[in-house]
């Protein structure tokens, strides 16, 4: 019995290296403003739910070994029922631990509260966002340019996505810039975020959505400068293929493992028109939605 749980031990030490060896916790390497925080926010609540699950890993341990069949030293004491002071600490510990994760719980919702501006002296950068089968496709409308699988922002700049869908409820995560937000049609959602460092993240949907689920994924490119973001956006429009209605319509039909495609110019109100048809159904693509109702928020 020794033997085989002692081989078991060894496997268990020699596998595990391996097993985690290929694991990115890009959730704990974060590279935005509001991911670091969102990792401090984890580690603060590991750490005091810590306080009372080390403690009781402990006292099992210790409790189980003293008051052992074989411990013939332990004091037996068959009649005692209670303990104010034991009362005290077992139920006093926990209501601390639980007031205290309540309180950052209460700030940290609305400091990270995915429709806050992020507070920067710098104008934030728009970026629509289209969920759709099964693949990210992203409007600049001040660049008047758009690309699919792709996007790209200057690092220190912050960015306001706005979100929809033209396919199934969907989620839009880059994990180590911060959270995710769902993408939903006939409605906009809103995620504010900035990265602290250049680099290339990956970006992708969290919500399960179909068969194409696994391979709807993006990449997010965060330039050193506001100058070299420029130059790219010169080269988009310089080399892609205007997005017009019709092109959009072959664009949303369901498709897999769709490679990165830029556009040098987006239809004007694409995105508006995207979220009205699903409140006006009826109403075709059009370059002004002006004369149709305000597009829902959440």
């Amino acid at each position: 019995m020794v033997k085989l749980r002692n081989i078991f031990f060894s496997t268990v030490a020699l596998a595990l290296p391996l097993l985690l060896s290929g694991c990115n916790a890009v959730v704990l390497n974060p590279k935005g403003v509001v991911a670091v925080d969102e990792k401090h926010l984890l580690i603060t609540a590991l750490l005091l739910m810590l306080t009372i699950v080390l403690p009781v890993i402990i006292l099992t341990a210790v409790i189980s070994r003293r008051y052992r069949a074989s411990n013939k030293e332990a004091k037996y004491s068959p009649d005692w029922s209670h303990s104010y002071v034991l009362e005290a600490i077992w139920w006093g510990v926990p209501i601390i631990i639980i007031s205290i994760l309540a309180t950052i719980t209460w700030i940290s919702t609305h400091h990270l509260d995915p429709h806050r501006p992020l507070v920067s002296d710098k104008k934030p950068l728009v970026i629509q966002v289209v969920a759709l089968q099964w693949r990210w496709l992203f409007i600049y409308p001040e660049q008047n340019i758009a690309t699919m699988n792709y996007v790209e922002f200057p690092t220190n700049v912050p960015v306001t996505f706005l979100i929809t869908a033209d396919a199934p409820m969907n989620s839009f995560q880059i994990p180590q810039l911060g959270g995710q937000i769902y993408a939903m049609a006939g409605m906009q959602t809103q995620l504010h975020l900035m990265a602290n460092e250049p680099g290339i993240y990956e970006g992708r949907s969290v919500n399960f959505s179909g068969d194409g689920f696994t391979g709807m994924a993006f990449t997010a490119t965060a330039t050193p400068s506001e100058d070299e973001f420029n130059q790219w956006v010169t080269t988009v429009k310089s080399s892609g293929t205007p997005l017009t209605f019709d092109a959009y319509k072959q664009l949303a039909k369901p498709s897999e493992d769709v490679s990165v495609q830029n556009y040098s110019s987006a239809q004007n109100a694409l995105f508006d028109n995207i979220i009205m048809k699903f409140m006006m159904p009826n109403t075709p693509l059009q370059d002004s939605p002006a004369n149709l109702a305000p597009a829902s928020s959440n």
